[in-house]
């Protein structure tokens, strides 16, 4: 099911949603400028592009001469997007950019916790820099939730922001900032508010992609839902541990859900509310409706987590049940089988004298007790629901 990106305006909540492209931007088709690099943008204080993609030096000159130009007033950034790069690939951004290293390290090393941090310039200009750390999902596509399926797939975003520049990492196959660039791009006044802008904007994306994720997880978790209470549930499919075995699956994938979206409450208070030259007070005000959203992606999670343990409760009083049953039912077959098995075990003692031993219908009649016996017990045992 193809997913849709939602990057939030800044002076407006309701705006349409925008199809993903199915190009992916990672792709060496749309990355002329390194193994790692998917593009280099500038833009200037209005929100528009200064050229099209070029080098980052030259992007880089070309934003701060243009600030010269205009004075300190001016707001022109650039906007690096990469994807997956190395160390070696990374050092000449660290060292143009003045990136602390323990941020570099964080971003060249996945599967860090979300967080938001604030580091001084390393290359002696006494500016602020802000990294922040996301962590993206999408939800992986399947026919059936069987005991191996993967139904969320992560990755990370990271972002450097400072006063004329904005580096944005991405790890995993998903997660593209494309769909985010060009909707920003139609919207340049969005765009002249500076690297905070496209900051909220991938925040934005990132917990909207909770959303959509999260609804397709509650699918998988009403069609579970309508597996285990189907009728003969657990002995469908090899018995009741299959059902089970699909309820552990989906809660593991649901723990790496939780594991993405509960850290990254903490950053977005902090993006939200602390005080700082490089996002402004309107700006913040539409962080605080991100972590909205987020909080409402929390709640959903914890029902849903606590909808499968409820399901888990019931789909294992339900086998408990059924292997109740069934001791019943072979409980009350031993019985039956007991008496012909009594009656047959006392003749075959082979005493002399022994009731109806010499009489004609003693045999015959041995025979129907027997079986009256057996009916009865078998009567009574229905009656009772045990057969």
């Amino acid at each position: 099911m193809p997913t849709v990106p939602v990057v939030r305006s800044l002076r407006r909540v309701v705006r349409p949603r925008l199809p993903r492209p199915s190009v992916d931007l990672s792709h060496p088709v749309r990355s002329p400028l390194g193994t790692s690099v998917v593009s280099c943008v500038a833009y200037d204080s209005e929100g528009t592009r200064l050229m099209a993609e070029c080098g980052i030096q030259e992007a880089l000159a070309c934003v701060r001469k243009g600030r010269d130009d205009s004075g300190a007033g001016g707001g022109g950034f650039v906007w690096i997007g990469l994807h997956e790069p190395s160390e070696a690939e990374f050092e000449g951004i660290t060292e143009l950019f003045g990136l602390h290293p323990l941020a570099v390290e964080n971003a060249i090393e996945p599967h860090q916790r979300p967080k938001a941090e604030w580091f001084a310039s390393q290359s002696g200009s006494g500016g602020e820099m802000m990294f922040a750390v996301f962590k993206t999902v999408s939800y992986a596509e399947h026919e059936e939730l069987t005991t191996s399926s993967e139904v969320v797939d992560t990755g990370e975003i990271v972002v450097f922001a400072g006063a004329d520049f904005v580096i944005t990492v991405r790890h995993g196959r998903h997660g593209s900032l494309g769909p985010v660039r060009e909707a920003l791009e139609a919207d340049p006044q969005r765009l002249a508010q500076g690297p905070a802008a496209v900051l909220h904007a991938v925040a934005d994306q990132v917990v909207d992609d909770y959303l959509l994720v999260a609804d397709e997880v509650q699918t998988d978790i009403d069609d579970l839902e309508s597996a285990v209470f189907a009728p003969q549930a657990p002995s469908a499919r090899g018995g009741g541990a299959f059902e089970t075995g699909r309820i552990h699956q989906l809660k593991r994938e649901l723990l790496e859900l939780k594991r993405a979206t509960q850290p990254l409450a903490r950053p977005l208070e902090l993006l939200s509310s602390r005080p700082n030259r490089l996002i402004d007070a309107e700006i913040r005000k539409y962080f605080r409706d991100v972590a909205d959203h987020l909080v409402r992606v929390t709640d959903q999670i914890a029902s849903f987590d606590a909808l499968l343990d409820s399901i888990l409760q019931a789909h294992l009083a339900q086998v408990s049940t059924a292997q109740n049953e069934g001791m019943r039912k072979i409980s009350a077959w031993v019985a039956i089988v007991a008496v012909p098995t009594m009656v047959c075990g006392i003749y075959g003692m082979n005493f002399d004298h022994m009731p109806e031993l010499d009489w004609v219908f003693g045999y015959p009649l041995i025979l129907v007790v027997i079986a009256a016996a057996c009916v009865a017990m078998y009567r009574a045992f229905r009656r009772n629901g045990w057969l």
